[in-house]
């Protein structure tokens, strides 16, 4: 199937990613000037960070079951609002707790609404199975997209008036996800044809299949670490560029060009694992993820390393996710992957808290971003492990008997 006769609803979810997920990745280049105004430390803009993507985590098993039951366009609906009402409240917010519950908890919500698991799971049940990952993989590259869009953007409101305003800008782009949710509206929990086992099974009984299946917790621990990967650097890395005497813009465009080069890389690695076993090709980015942070912390930082740093982590910034999604759908099926594929990113976003999170406590404890790089460099080593060992054979069910 042609990328271009994929169905409208495929085009009305990247529009979304690249409006939400766009949004998500620049609030790095917001901890120094929020900081500053308030008058805080690191750990503190880091600690609302990781609240939002904690709470990013702790909603999504239960938007995602909202969406197998009453479908995709109610559930973003819902988040977009509260995207941008978090959004405007961090604005006009009069004091740094305020952050915990508008920039934490209201954004979290709205995120855990308007990205991959809803999308990715109305997805799945317009596009055939044999093609899931591909197309996967241009949804999942659509974030990108907005990464490397939005940020420039961000940075340039940011230098010619303030972080209020930019906030405010980015609260009335949600009104867009909003439009784009009525072209998104998919029947609730159908089952595709031919798979008359799953139309059956009920949501406890997914679950328990889901909860005895060793690969699936193996998916988990993978995912997790992904999460702590990708949060870690777009918190952080603006800061740590900074301390290396970079300009801000080195910076911007650093993650910029996280986001164009995750572009190609998330299609690739979503081909890829149409064509090859998932599992396999998990391990081979995470392997690269190993050895690109490893020689980023090696080797001197200046523009040109930071730049070329953002390009290649950016190629397998988040090509996990449509191999992730794709491994879901292809052992459990598409009846109930919001929900499982829920609770996988749930535990995603545990590891985005701590690498958020962790990286504002190891700066203030050492003065010093080095002991949490190496972290990153180990941990990617051991998912790549991780990985091969997962059962990736569909689940054959036996249909139920009257």
């Amino acid at each position: 199937m042609s990328i271009f006769r994929f169905p409208l609803l495929v085009w009305m979810g990247i529009g979304t990613l690249i409006i939400s997920l766009g949004i998500r990745q620049s609030f790095g280049i917001f901890m120094m000037p929020i900081s500053t105004h308030f008058d805080t430390g690191r750990e503190f803009f880091s600690l609302a960070i990781a609240l939002q993507n904690l709470l990013f985590g702790v909603f999504q098993p239960f938007v995602g079951m909202a969406a197998d039951r009453w479908g995709a366009q109610r559930v973003i609906w819902t988040g977009a609002l509260a995207y941008a009402l978090g959004l405007y409240l961090t604005s006009i917010a009069l004091e740094p707790n305020w952050l915990f519950l508008t920039l934490g908890g209201l954004v979290g919500l709205g995120l855990s609404a308007t990205s991959y698991v809803i999308v990715l799971g109305a997805v799945a049940r317009v596009v055939p199975a044999e093609h899931t990952a591909k197309a996967f993989g241009l949804t999942t590259a659509a974030g990108s997209f907005g990464m490397f869009a939005v940020i420039p953007g961000a940075q340039y409101l940011l230098s010619d008036f303030n972080w209020q305003t930019a906030l405010q800008v980015f609260a009335m782009l949600c009104g867009l996800i909003l439009a784009f949710s009525c072209f998104m509206k998919t029947k609730p929990a159908t089952t595709p044809a031919g798979q008359a086992p799953e139309q059956e099974q009920t949501l406890r009984e997914a679950l328990s299949e889901a909860f005895h299946h060793r690969g699936y917790w193996l998916i988990h621990l993978g995912f997790f670490v992904c999460g702590f990967h990708v949060m870690f650097i777009a918190t952080h890395l603006p800061s740590y560029l900074a301390d290396k005497g970079l300009p801000a813009t080195a910076a911007a465009m650093a993650l910029a060009y996280v986001g164009i080069f995750n572009i190609f890389g998330s299609y690739f690695w979503g081909v890829m694992g149409d064509k090859f076993s998932k599992r396999y090709v998990m391990t081979a980015l995470y392997l690269m993820r190993t050895v690109v942070i490893a020689c980023f912390v090696l080797f001197p930082v200046t523009v040109e390393t930071a730049g070329i740093f953002g390009g290649a982590i950016g190629f397998c910034w988040l090509g996990t996710v449509p191999l992730t999604s794709g491994l879901v759908r292809q052992i459990f099926g598409a009846r109930y992957m919001s929900t499982l594929y829920g609770l996988v990113f749930f535990t995603h976003q545990v590891g985005s808290f701590l690498g958020a999170w962790f990286g504002g406590r190891i700066y203030d404890y050492y003065g010093s971003y080095e002991p949490i790089w190496w972290t990153t460099v180990v941990l990617a080593f051991l998912a790549a492990l991780i990985h091969i060992p997962i059962d990736d054979k569909p689940i054959v069910r036996q249909p139920a008997t009257a």
